[in-house]
């Protein structure tokens, strides 16, 4: 079937879904909406069966729906309207919610149901939500509807309009940490909740409960890290992430954007890196913001690693985030220093170093246990360790050049050739295109893929690491991997395989193309597309 995908934007939904319609052997094709001119162009070129429209901020042109068959995936369960259905959802405390994949008509979010699923809710930020219980609730919607002749229309539809500001605002004085929660979390990633700290217009963003602490309601009453605890009515909240609304717009650490906070105590609890052990097995959990890691975090993670290869342990556990695994350097920590260009050679010198402490730790059998999405370095992060596992329904993006060209590091040069070949190696960094589970370990990228949902994956990814740990020939395997690094070594030292990639590097931060500058800078404050790259418009490719 040939499938147009029709998107605001190529975001988490859209390539999950390209990657499984693919997988299915449908011939899909992309368009980014842009304007009303654009998009019938490219139906006049492409001449779909279907156009699938997985993300979209306005309505499809009337010329196009009323000739082609257009189905609309909403983030609400059959009869709910409206723009911000998820935000409602977890603002309102449902205990289930749904996607609908429905028909485009002239009224929004009205048209016959073709298909949809409902899942329970869970605690979490809306974009949380939206990568795992939505996106496969909208991958097995939609794979049904295309097999379906027509759609249905619900008995009845309740709109809800789209969520203000005034409907996100915290009340300090009055509002509870669980409501303080349900409002900042129906707003994270965008827009977040609108608020003045010290003075300061910010949106809130990253918060999580902060047990045992209390204070004045609406008062700063600590910091951790690079977190703020602000109390509520019945306790506090620490709030990790702002945005300022009168600066550069960027997501940052809350004590990057605030000043004046030296009289705050210091005290634990706000933490996104720990280290558990079990059963012979030291797990590593590092889920930074959007699977973004800073200079900053880069080093801190390098030193939890070498600090737990020297525990009593034979197996280490990478275990990332349960929404992304990791996305490599930093954007947003770049953009907003004084240099760029400093700190991406900061930034990328630091992810390689973390890069090198598993590539050559002789000590222990280590595992990525990718339990979200990944992409750019963080895909190559991944391939340092001796075994790579994904969850099912993860996307990888193991390619740098969308990002202006950026030739990349974290010893790819080394680690994908030794994975999948030469050959392979190249295919893999030239498509620039998602990458799903079962491609991923035919090219040999993963060793394995498994697990339904997070909760599944990490409990198999646990009896795996702890059976690893267990194996009486466990000794002999990491004597095999030592003389196999070794002789790696001999043959071209790692040192060798940084600096050629840092001259590339190099170029691409201080030389006179600006391609990565302007593109950081285009992704990072989420200027839109003015049209759809190649490598994924094929109904734009001549010949």
């Amino acid at each position: 079937m040939k499938i147009l995908l029709l998107a605001h934007s190529f975001n988490s939904l859209t390539q999950r879904l390209w990657v499984e319609l693919e997988r299915r052997g449908h011939d899909v094709t992309l368009e980014l909406d842009v304007n009303d001119a654009v998009t019938m162009e490219a139906v006049d070129l492409n001449r779909p069966d279907v156009i699938v429209a997985p993300f979209l901020k306005r309505a499809i042109p009337e010329a196009v729906w009323r000739e082609h068959l257009c189905l609309v995936v909403h983030p609400g369960p059959m009869g709910d309207r409206g723009p911000t259905a998820l935000d409602w959802a977890i603002l309102e405390g449902r205990e289930s919610w749904g996607v609908t994949v429905l028909q485009a008509e002239a009224e929004m979010d009205a048209g016959p149901v073709w298909a949809s699923r409902t899942f329970p809710m869970r605690p979490a930020t809306k974009s949380s939500l939206y990568r795992n219980e939505v996106s496969e609730a909208a991958v097995a919607a939609v794979l049904e509807a295309l097999e379906k002749a027509e759609g249905e229309r619900p008995a009845t539809t309740t709109w809800k309009p789209a969520m203000t500001q005034t409907d996100r605002s915290v009340d300090w004085g009055r509002d509870d940490t669980a409501t303080v929660l349900r409002k900042i979390r129906a707003s994270d990633g965008t827009p977040g909740v609108l608020d003045t700290i010290l003075d300061r217009s910010v949106y809130l963003h990253d918060a999580h409960a902060a047990e045992g602490l209390s204070g004045e309601p609406g008062a700063l009453i600590a910091r951790h890290g690079g977190a703020v605890a602000r109390a509520t009515t019945d306790g506090a909240v620490w709030i990790g992430h702002l945005r300022d609304r009168d600066g550069s717009g960027l997501k940052l650490p809350a004590t990057t954007i605030l000043t004046g906070l030296d009289s705050l105590p210091e005290v634990p609890g706000y933490h996104d890196l720990w280290y558990e052990e079990r059963h012979g097995v030291g797990y590593l959990h590092f889920p930074f913001l959007n699977g973004a890691m800073s200079s900053d975090q880069c080093r801190r993670l390098r030193d939890a690693f070498v600090a737990a290869t020297q525990r009593p342990t034979k197996v280490i556990a990478l275990m990332g985030g349960p929404d992304f695994w990791s996305n490599g350097i930093h954007l947003g920590t770049i953009e907003a220093a004084d240099s760029p260009a400093e700190e991406s050679w900061r930034n990328i010198n630091a992810m390689n170093d973390l890069c090198r402490a598993i590539i050559t730790c002789g000590s222990h059998l280590t595992l990525a246990a990718m339990q979200g999405n990944a992409g750019a370095g963080g895909v190559f992060m991944a391939l340092a360790a001796d075994l790579v596992l994904a969850r099912d329904g993860v996307v990888l993006n193991p390619h740098y050049k969308g990002m202006g060209n950026l030739y990349g590091s974290e010893y790819w040069t080394y680690l994908l050739p030794r994975r999948c070949g030469a050959d392979k190696a190249q295919e893999v960094t030239e498509a620039r295109l998602p990458m799903g589970t079962e491609e991923a370990e035919r090219l040999g990228l993963i060793d394995s893929h498994f697990g339904a949902n997070v909760p599944e994956f990490r409990q198999l990814v646990e009896e795996m690491a702890e059976a690893h740990a267990a194996d009486p020939g466990l000794e002999e395997r990491l004597i095999a991997k030592r003389l196999s690094r070794a002789a790696d070594e001999a043959a071209k030292p790692l040192e060798q395989y940084r600096a050629e990639e840092l001259e590339h590097m190099k170029l691409n931060f201080y030389g006179f193309d600006p391609s990565y500058h302007v593109a950081r800078f285009s992704f990072i404050t989420k200027v839109p597309k003015s049209r759809t790259p190649l490598y994924l418009a094929r109904h734009r490719r001549k010949g």
